[in-house]
């Protein structure tokens, strides 16, 4: 019998609307792109994505997208604006592939229920229960 074995895969999509800067994926002090979309084969586990726009190491002086994407389990995402980042330019990210959460912030002063401005602003998470989610991030 004939054993059908489906690997774990999450794209990344960036639609970069500001003219300027280039997207990032970080995960364990590494970047995982060149300014391209990513697919990330297996867990991507406490991964973030900006887009740099002259912001320090791993997105510091910038807003950011914070990501757990994993198959059998919760998939979590959040924007953050926790110093020592802080917003740069207008980001929003969504779900696709199975979920429907989003969140956008186009604002230093975006509610807390689109961002993270300290650490226990939880209404920003979004979460994911299905197999294989991908991410758009505007």
């Amino acid at each position: 019998a004939a054993v059908f074995v489906s690997a774990e895969s999450h794209k990344i999509h960036f639609n970069n609307k500001c003219g300027r800067g280039t997207p990032a994926i970080y995960r364990n002090f590494q970047k995982l792109n060149n300014g391209n979309d990513y697919t990330h084969n297996g867990r991507l586990d406490a991964a973030i994505a900006y887009l740099d726009t002259g912001c320090a190491f791993q997105g510091d002086g910038c807003g950011i997208v914070e990501m757990t994407l994993i198959n059998g389990g919760i998939s979590s995402t959040d924007i953050s604006l926790i110093p020592n980042h802080k917003f740069s330019v207008p980001i929003s990210f969504k779900y696709t592939n199975g979920c429907t959460g989003s969140a956008s912030c186009g604002n230093a002063n975006c509610p807390t229920t689109q961002a993270f401005h300290k650490t226990d602003d939880y209404e920003a998470q979004r979460q994911c229960n299905k197999n294989d989610v991908s991410m758009v991030f505007s």
